[in-house]
């Protein structure tokens, strides 16, 4: 009996969450040889109090001399690999087998306000104001590791118009929870998902003025607003599951790397106060999420960033995300593949 197997039967008999099989492949084809190449991998997914690492592996296509790993300022397993072979490509392949936990408090379908945060008793949420006093430096005040993700980063910044924008949903004595909620609900509604409109450097301010983006720019929008705000909010960087329309099987490398939000309340019971939200599919991240990074934005969790020397001025990239739900019963996936 594998690993794999190994889990899913003991899932089965714990039901400590669902099981996930992710692999992320990432290929460079180069127009000119590459003589020499030092990559960092940020494809480790992170061990939250909802998500438990079981597996993982790295494959890196031609075999690279030197491999190190450690864990980053944010809690972020990174790898590093040098290449001092010549070579015209590079493959890049994670697998990862990860065990996620729903939220019992956010849970809810896709536009809908759970019980919690629609109606959070004292113990559950903070009045937003109270938590931006707590974040504000003051000497001799006591430190909060979330103020760190407080201040403007390279894709967001705190500006005022990210601050008139959340205005409307941060009332005065407001509970945080309740507000942030409804600004991810705006956002979701205000703004347009369009692939290919904007860049991986497109700020959080350029897409708010564009009402238009994808994944990454939501996430950004919502950190900027809150950030203006004084609020503690991060990125995310992950994998969402996505289901085959029905009758159809599911397809090889046809999911998606995801992003999406966190903001602070030290009240809130859950993932140590950090709630999620992602705006993109208004909706908090559920066990059909994989938490891979978490940073200030973008710029501190790109899975595959490096520096080659040769390579010519032209690359071509694919990426091929496959999210395996191995906790399937065997009736299920047998009559997906008899429906296909």
């Amino acid at each position: 009996m594998n690993i794999t197997e190994q889990f899913v039967q003991q899932k089965r008999s714990d039901d400590a969450g669902r099981l996930l099989r992710v692999t992320h492949e990432t290929h460079y084809q180069y127009s000119a040889r590459v003589d020499h190449a030092h990559h960092q991998a940020c494809l480790h997914p992170k061990e939250t109090p909802r998500q438990r690492v079981l597996d993982f592996s790295l494959e890196v296509r031609p075999e690279p001399g030197l491999v190190g790993a450690r864990t980053d300022t944010f809690g972020n397993r990174r790898y590093f690999f040098s290449l001092d072979q010549p070579h015209d490509e590079l493959l890049v392949c994670s697998r990862s087998l990860v065990q996620v936990r729903a939220p019992e408090l956010a849970a809810a379908v896709s536009g809908a306000t759970p019980p919690a945060i629609a109606n959070p008793a004292g113990c559950h949420a903070s009045a937003w104001e109270t938590v931006r006093e707590r974040l504000t430096y003051r000497a001799g005040q006591p430190y909060d590791a979330a103020s760190e993700f407080t201040y403007a980063s390279m894709y967001v910044a705190r500006h005022p118009e990210l601050a008139r924008y959340a205005a409307a949903s941060f009332t005065p004595g407001q509970a945080l929870v309740q507000a942030a909620w409804d600004l991810m609900q705006r956002i979701h509604e205000d703004f347009t998902y369009a692939s290919n409109s904007t860049e991986v450097t497109t700020t959080a301010l350029d897409a708010l003025a564009m009402r238009r983006g994808v994944c990454q720019d939501f996430a950004h929008v919502l950190i900027g607003a809150l950030r203006s705000l004084g609020l503690a909010a991060r990125y995310v960087s992950g994998y969402l599951l996505t289901q085959p329309p029905p009758g159809k099987p599911r397809l090889i490398g046809a999911d998606a790397s995801h992003a999406w939000a966190e903001v602070y309340d030290p009240a809130w019971p859950e993932d140590n106060g950090w709630l999620q939200l992602d705006p993109t599919n208004n909706r908090a991240p559920g066990d059909d999420y994989v938490v891979l990074a978490t940073g200030r934005d973008y710029a501190d969790v790109a899975p595959l960033r490096g520096v080659i020397r040769g390579g010519g001025s032209e690359h071509a990239l694919t990426v091929g995300v496959t999210v395996d739900p191995l906790d399937e019963s065997p009736a299920a996936r047998a009559a997906g593949n008899a429906e296909a």
